[in-house]
């Protein structure tokens, strides 16, 4: 029964975490071209102060990566460098949920519920690489689907627990381990529609090291991660906290990546991915993020 229990919970707690939105969403007003106006994100910003005001949480993720100001009071150490855990889950975002380094174009208030928001990628990109993607509509879900042009960013997760990758965050907890270190490279990308461009297939390659499972292919010439504490993300939690600790680690670079490989990908992978979540809102709240610490590397 207690086995049962526990992975009922690591279940549950999988599909909060990393679903698009809350289960029960509100309503929002429609605006312009599906976006909520102003007021919707600012109401959403008073409720998460309001819930987690005096309540004892840590941290929160998404931020500005180039605001260095925290005065978050909970402590907690932060997770091995990732070569020493084991890699448990990939999935991505449409837009960057960070704002930093080359994302910083605001894509919009969304539809309040995570959907059309985040940031994008701030350079150029040639015609040929945005021209329309001929084969099939790439991830499409309800909120829409991915085209060339359009930015992600991917969360590479990793546990200190004993587990091997698979699908969502349930992946990344034992029964063994009930609160194992978590740790998201990330690393923003932008579609184009190149084949020559970065095979998805091959970012998302596992191999087994010294008996830990690796994501061996993320870029390593995107620039100096930006380590920092935080927590789980995604729109789930744009009203309330997260009670999850993670230790971040995010590339302020933008790599390109083939749309096609992206779109085979989705249709074939041992994580049941198929088409891109939502954003949780930046966090803003200085007393919900902790100082950025610059120099910090692992």
């Amino acid at each position: 029964m207690r086995h049962v229990l526990i992975a009922a919970m690591a279940w549950a707690a999988a599909l909060v975490l990393w679903s698009g939105a809350s289960a029960s969403p509100p309503e929002h007003p429609p605006a312009a071209h599906g976006q909520v106006p102003d007021a919707v994100i600012a109401a959403q910003r008073h409720h998460l102060a309001a819930e987690t005001q005096d309540a004892g949480y840590g941290p929160q993720s998404p931020r500005d990566l180039d605001n260095a100001e925290g005065r978050n009071q909970r402590v907690f150490a932060l997770s091995p460098p990732s070569a020493r855990m084991n890699f448990c889950n990939i999935h991505f975002h449409e837009s960057a949920e960070h704002k930093g380094g080359e994302f910083t174009t605001y894509a919009g208030n969304g539809d309040g519920h995570g959907n059309g928001s985040g940031f994008k990628y701030d350079g150029h990109l040639p015609a040929f690489e945005t021209a329309p993607y001929y084969g099939h509509k790439v991830g499409t879900s309800e909120h829409g689907d991915l085209e060339p042009g359009d930015t992600i960013e991917v969360h590479y997760v990793y546990s200190t627990a004993q587990v091997k990758p698979g699908p969502t965050l349930g992946a990344c907890l034992s029964d063994a381990i009930k609160n194992p270190q978590l740790r998201v490279e990330a690393q923003v990308y932008v579609l184009v529609n190149d084949d020559a461009a970065l095979d998805f297939a091959d970012l998302a390659k596992v191999v087994k090291i010294d008996g830990l499972y690796q994501a061996v292919n993320i870029p390593a010439n995107t620039g100096t991660p930006v380590v920092y504490a935080g927590s789980t993300t995604g729109p789930a939690y744009n009203e309330k906290g997260s009670p999850y600790h993670v230790t971040w680690s995010v590339r302020p670079r933008v790599a390109k990546v083939s749309i096609s490989s992206v779109d085979r990908w989705l249709h074939h992978n041992m994580f049941d991915e198929d088409h891109a979540h939502g954003v949780r809102n930046l966090v803003t709240n200085p007393a919900l993020l902790s100082p950025i610490v610059k120099g910090t590397a692992r």
